[in-house]
């Protein structure tokens, strides 16, 4: 069971500090000018992607697909996260 929650908790852990960090990093860069090297470091980042994958079950189809962009504020964000909830549990 304890395995269990543990990567339940990393799950957590990234899932929210890349949001956290992301929702930062896009208002850091609404804050500076166009085209500042600052402003590349905080909201340029890689972007993973998943799909869209088509499935057709005949009656219905749907499409599946899953985006994740990771920027240098989204890496902190994971970190600050992490220590938050590894102080408060």
């Amino acid at each position: 069971m304890p395995a269990k929650r543990r990567i339940g908790m990393v799950a957590l852990v990234f899932f929210l500090g890349v949001v956290l960090g992301s929702v930062v990093g896009e208002v850091i860069g609404l804050l500076l000018p166009e085209g500042e090297v600052l402003r590349d470091l905080f909201v340029k980042g890689r972007e993973f992607q998943v799909g869209p994958v088509f499935i057709d079950l005949i009656v219905f189809t749907f499409s599946v697909g899953f985006s994740l962009k990771v920027n240098l504020v989204s890496v902190l964000g994971i970190v600050i996260v992490a220590f938050l909830l590894r102080w408060y549990c």
